[in-house]
């Protein structure tokens, strides 16, 4: 079917047929969802360059303080989503839950930029609670576009995280290079904003422009949806979840304000994920349905593996290139939080020959790669990457290191997690019934979430003690934290090489 608007019919023929069914435009509903994707991954990741740096340079915060109420704020970021996995799957409809996701992110982002220290908490839970609502179901739509052809799934989710990571790209680059003009200020009302609160603005920005794109183009996405979709708005349910998420933003920002809270809600998050894979082992009885359901918990378990090493590009390799990296890149000043940004470069530029090597591999005699020698090659590369930070300490004149350090390790990291992360989504919609996708979803972005407080945790054993300014200590506390993950990924690594033979069993049942 070539994709490509129907043409009108007459007023005669609409009366004497029974309405048609919504013609189907895969191509442009996933470039709908792509061009959404790019403008929320926007916002997110140009707060995330800078909030880290923003609460100690800006709040005046030890980095131990920044690293453990960031850790606790991602995690609620990643484990919401289970809500509005459910919410998307049974109440208003992933399409309805992502247009209310998005739209409650940019108020987030908007509470962020005004510059008052009581909003930034509140601001904080408002952004965790849009993204619970938003993040699940752009994937669970772009699941429903081509069935269940397993290799275009792997190839169309690739492409599609490839989306995110051009959003991420710019605002990396102009968020912090906005907050690093420090002159840059303006007053409204009163309110003196600096160039850190013009820099959050820009993430409000983000959202907005990401609602028109969907608005605009929304028609191209009727024909896919969960059920509650495809019936009439109940107002009521709506109503409902406005005041669950106006009672929950307000509980999220007290686990923010108080991080050690989040250690008890690691345990609830991890009692939540264990109770979604009983309840789907329990009403999957078929034998291949249960073997593809125990793949998908494994799997699980390595991408909370994943998000510890991820965590680090926000908190203690940020805080590294702060501390003891050269500022200067080919020639050009980068500022510390925009060094992240190899990151989002190499996802980019590796994505696309990923999936063509996949799409050959397809059409060879054995086939595409497993799932299982996917995720254990990515994490191979997390161990090559962190070993690759803790050698760039054996050449540090006067305690700083080159750059070509972080783009070699970034270079690793990142390839590691187009293997891992961006097959998170096509795994649940492989090995998952179509019914489940959205809780499970839910389920694994809140393992994502127990793996990123526990990155959050983690840096902060490299945090530099409040006062000391010595730049040859803190290169010694991130070589030692560098080296252990270096360390824990090879042992995850030779574990899962060791499972490789069952997950392949288990996903081809």
């Amino acid at each position: 079917m070539r994709d490509q608007p129907p043409g009108n019919l007459s007023p005669g023929v609409a009366a004497a047929q029974p309405a048609a069914p919504p013609q189907q435009y895969p191509r442009r509903a996933f470039f709908v969802l792509f061009l959404v994707e790019i403008w929320e991954r926007f916002g997110y990741y140009g707060m995330a360059s800078i909030m880290v740096l923003y609460m100690v340079e800006r709040l005046g915060w030890r980095d131990q303080r920044a690293d453990l109420i960031w850790g606790a704020f991602s995690a609620l970021v990643y484990a919401m989503p289970i809500a509005g996995g459910w919410i998307g799957d049974r109440v208003l409809g992933a399409r309805r839950t992502l247009v209310l996701g998005a739209a409650t992110l940019g108020l987030g982002y908007l509470l962020l930029a005004i510059p008052l220290t009581a909003t930034f908490f509140a601001a904080m839970a408002v952004i965790a609670a849009g993204n619970g609502l938003f993040k699940v179901n752009p994937n669970n739509l772009v699941s429903r576009l081509y069935g269940d052809d397993r290799t275009k799934l792997d190839i169309l989710f690739t492409i599609y995280y490839m989306s995110l990571n051009v959003g991420s790209f710019v605002s990396i680059l102009l968020t912090p290079w906005i907050a690093e003009h420090q002159k840059w200020t303006v007053s409204i009302a009163g309110l003196r904003f600096d160039s850190w609160h013009l820099a959050f603005g820009l993430s409000a920005l983000g959202l907005a422009l990401g609602l028109i794109n969907y608005g605009t183009w929304r028609r191209y996405m009727r024909p896919y949806g969960t059920e509650p979709d495809f019936q009439p708005l109940p107002w009521r349910k709506l109503g409902a979840v406005i005041v669950a998420c106006l009672i929950a933003i307000g509980v999220l920002a007290e686990i923010i304000r108080h991080p050690q809270i989040a250690t008890g809600m690691v345990v609830v998050f991890a009692i939540l994920i264990a109770w979604v894979f009983a309840h789907l082992l329990r009403t999957n009885r078929e034998r291949g349905a249960r073997g593809r359901i125990w793949a998908c918990l494994v799997f699980t378990i390595l991408s909370i593996v994943w998000a510890i090493f991820n965590q680090q590009i926000y908190t203690s390799l940020t805080l590294f290139a702060y501390h003891n990296v050269h500022h200067r890149l080919l020639g050009l000043y980068v500022a510390p939080a925009q060094f992240q940004d190899l990151n989002e470069f190499w996802l980019v530029l590796m994505a696309m020959p990923l999936a063509g090597l996949y799409q050959r591999m397809a059409r060879t005699r054995h086939g595409d790669f497993s799932m299982a020698v996917k995720y254990t090659a990515g994490l191979y590369l997390l161990a090559i990457g962190f070993f690759l930070y803790a050698a760039s300490g054996l050449h540090a004149p006067g305690g700083v290191v080159s750059p070509w350090w972080l783009v070699a390790g970034y270079g690793a990291q990142s390839l590691g997690e187009l293997l891992m992360s961006a097959l998170g989504f096509s795994m649940v919609s492989q090995l998952v019934p179509e019914r489940a996708r959205g809780i499970t979803m839910g389920a694994w972005y809140l393992g994502i979430g127990v793996g990123l407080y526990a990155g959050g945790w983690i840096a902060g054993l490299a945090s530099v003690p409040s006062g000391v300014a010595s730049v040859t200590l803190s290169l010694s506390l991130y070589m030692h934290v560098f080296a252990w993950l270096g360390a824990g990924a090879l042992v995850c690594a030779l574990a899962s090489t060791a499972l490789i033979p069952r997950l392949n069993r288990w996903t081809a049942a």
